[in-house]
């Protein structure tokens, strides 16, 4: 039996708590939030502690601990958690800096814990099927892959534009599809509703000829989360929400079979089997390094009007 913790138990931080409970050979052993009437009605509805002070709940002797807090507040969060000895899955973006990441990823290391990275969308059940079809070779080589993820604005985002909050999600889903790290990124955005940027359109670079395109706003009026990849040999068309993927290509029109499931359970599933077996995660810190890296990167292009590459 494995002791959890969920520090944060907001809008995400609640369904951590609603699948941990759930899950078999896991003990729900506490939850923290500075909200004390939120905290301790759902300590009641899962017969858990309540703390509002995450670093008393630490203090139980837990295996292993979701974050969920704002992103400003992870890196602290986190510090302390590896510091109590505690395995740490840290929701997306990793950090509000790659220096703060830097520091997260040393930390863990020198503990000798897990540090998991919530990117959610690597256990969609159509993101893990599109990458066992592109492993296949059914599509050929991907030369370009891009991505929609646009809906009306959440109030709840305060401290981030849409770039970190939701474009994130497909900068690190195309370099997880390709297998390879971003090189450079250019990116037209702006701020008309919101103090951060509310639309973006970046354009990313691998290597020397591979290609990801991200479109993501808080003005469409409705959600759509879509990602085409186009391969020599076919298209395939994936829809997020929908969990489906359908494959194009001279002669036939294919829809793959996909398993549907809850992504956010299957991510916690996973930490939960890398924390009791001591396997390395994936996605581990340094790839909430990069996808943070990239998404700094495009901030400053659009920022800056030009071509940036990343690292420097």
């Amino acid at each position: 039996m494995i002791r959890v913790g969920v520090i944060g138990t907001g809008a995400m931080g609640q369904n951590h708590v609603r699948i941990y409970n759930e899950m078999n050979d896991v003990e729900l052993a506490g939850i923290s939030d500075v909200d004390q009437k939120r905290v301790e009605a759902m300590a009641t509805q899962f017969k858990t502690k309540a703390f509002t002070d995450y670093k008393e709940m630490l203090a139980e002797g837990l295996d292993a601990v979701s974050v969920v807090v704002p992103t400003k507040l992870h890196k602290q969060v986190v510090l302390d958690a590896l510091e109590a000895g505690v395995h740490v899955l840290v929701e997306k973006p990793i950090a509000d800096t790659t220096e703060n990441a830097d520091l997260m990823i040393a930390a863990a290391r020198k503990a000798g814990k897990i540090l998991m990275v919530g990117h959610i969308e690597r256990f969609n059940p159509a993101v893990i099927k599109l990458k066992e079809i592109i492993n296949s070779g059914i599509l050929g080589k991907i030369v370009s892959i891009s991505t929609k993820r646009v809906g009306p604005y959440n109030p709840r985002i305060r401290d981030v534009g849409v770039i970190l909050d939701i474009g994130v999600h497909d900068i690190d889903v195309i370099s997880y599809l390709y297998g390879k790290k971003i090189n450079s990124v250019y990116a037209i955005a702006g701020a008309d509703i919101h103090s951060f940027e509310d639309h973006a359109s970046i354009i990313l670079r691998m290597d020397h000829n591979f290609a990801g395109v991200v479109e993501t706003n808080w003005l469409t009026p409705h959600k759509i989360r879509q990602l085409t990849a186009i391969g020599v040999k076919g298209v395939a068309y994936l829809d997020y929400i929908n969990q489906t993927v359908q494959l194009h290509d001279n002669e036939w029109i294919r829809k793959a079979k996909v398993e549907h499931s809850e992504p956010l359970k299957n991510e916690l599933t996973y930490f939960i089997d890398c924390a009791t077996k001591g396997k390395n995660p994936n996605p581990c810190g340094e790839d909430g390094k990069h996808a943070l890296e990239v998404a700094m990167a495009a901030i400053k292009s659009y920022e800056e009007g030009r071509l940036i590459e990343v690292g420097q």
